[in-house]
């Protein structure tokens, strides 16, 4: 078995215990973003698996959307990614 070069971890564990790897990142390719998708990524750019640099051009994603992602996550947790739930938690 050969493993890619790779700069940094393979896998990080959380302040919860459980352990995120790059293989439970969503691919390149992703188009549709649901929130899960949204929360292992913000979770792997705050603990250090990728930085935000490399998950901004990976997934081809903005600043500002990437900083919409992480202070949802932050100030109301990871429902607030939901699509259904922007008006609810952008009033707050």
């Amino acid at each position: 078995m050969f493993l890619k070069k790779i700069d940094g971890p393979r896998a990080v564990t959380l302040p919860d215990g459980s352990v995120i790897s790059r293989a439970d990142l969503p691919p390149a390719s992703t188009r549709r973003w649901v929130a899960s998708r949204k929360a292992i990524v913000v979770k792997a750019v705050a603990h250090g698996l990728i930085d935000r640099e490399e998950a901004l051009d990976r997934y081809a994603l903005s600043d500002e959307e990437f900083d919409s992602w992480h202070n949802a996550v932050e100030t109301h947790g990871i429902d607030a990614l939901k699509v259904t739930a922007l008006q609810k938690y952008r009033q707050l």
